[in-house]
């Protein structure tokens, strides 16, 4: 729906070719991205809930538009049912098997495929494979910064990953459901 209203204010018009300069300033932080995507593809490996993430496109490279993240995570490091009142999250699998619940629907994804939770909507994941790697694609993208919060700089992804081994610290759980809620993020 938004694409159509885009190309109806913004589009070729009768008798004119090319869009209006309007139309490509709305474009604008795309092309800004395509700018920044190789050298983003550098970021850091970061340990996170006994797997690791690298944030390959972050909020700062697009105006706040997304953040790409790349998670490898074993069984057992998922987060309980959640929703976010500010975001859409896609999840797009590379590796393993992964059962997305999605407001009443139940979705499993294998590599190649991509499920869209859009905010409003309670979700949650489980890694139904050893393990699983994600692209996480969050829209608009400040969520990221959550996972940067809770996660360290690694020097290289560990040979062998490891699930959490039951509910972080009480304390570390309150600084991160306090740090989730400041994202406007609400747990069921």
């Amino acid at each position: 729906m938004e694409a159509q209203c885009l190309a109806a204010n913004h589009g070729p018009r009768p008798g004119r070719t090319g869009f209006t300069a309007g139309f490509l300033r709305h474009l604008s932080p795309a092309f800004l991205l395509m700018e920044h995507l190789i050298s983003s593809l550098a970021g850091s490996l970061r340990a996170y809930q006994g797997g690791f993430l690298q944030l390959l496109i972050s909020p700062a490279q697009t105006g706040g538009q997304l953040a790409l993240l790349d998670f490898t995570l074993p069984q057992g490091s998922e987060p309980p049912r959640h929703r976010h009142t500010r975001e859409d999250e896609t999840f797009y699998v590379l590796e393993g098997q992964v059962r997305f619940e999605i407001g009443d629907a139940v979705v499993v994804a294998e590599a190649g495929q991509a499920v869209f939770a859009p905010r409003g909507l309670d979700h949650l994941f489980a890694i139904q494979s050893p393990q699983a790697r994600l692209l996480t694609l969050i829209t608009p993208g400040e969520f990221s910064g959550y996972f940067l919060e809770f996660s360290t700089p690694i020097a290289q992804a560990p040979a062998q990953l490891r699930a959490p081994q039951g509910p972080p610290l009480p304390e570390v759980l309150a600084q991160m459901l306090a740090s989730a809620a400041g994202y406007g993020v609400q747990f069921a």
